[in-house]
């Protein structure tokens, strides 16, 4: 995601909302939900090593791959048809 550390993101498709014991299933997402988190700022993932290995032709390719994401922390999910206290 391009967004930088500290700001909000408002997320308005939201498919599945669990509670302690009740489960709401969007079709395909829920109307009047949403989720509003703060960015953590751009992490990297474990590193992935791809080897290609032939062995009669001698022949080896090593490559590797770090995924970048975006950290959030959710801050409030906003259900539809509840009272706010």
């Amino acid at each position: 995601m391009d967004v930088k550390e500290g700001d909000t993101v408002e997320f308005d498709k939201v498919l599945l909302i669990a509670d302690d014991s009740k489960i709401t299933v969007g079709t395909p997402s829920i109307e009047g939900a949403k989720v509003t988190a703060t960015s953590q700022g751009l992490h990297k993932g474990d590193k992935i090593i791809v080897l290609k290995f032939k062995h009669k032709d001698h022949f080896t390719k090593k490559t590797g791959h770090r995924q970048k994401y975006t950290r959030l922390s959710i801050n409030e999910i906003v259900v539809p048809g509840a009272n706010k206290n």
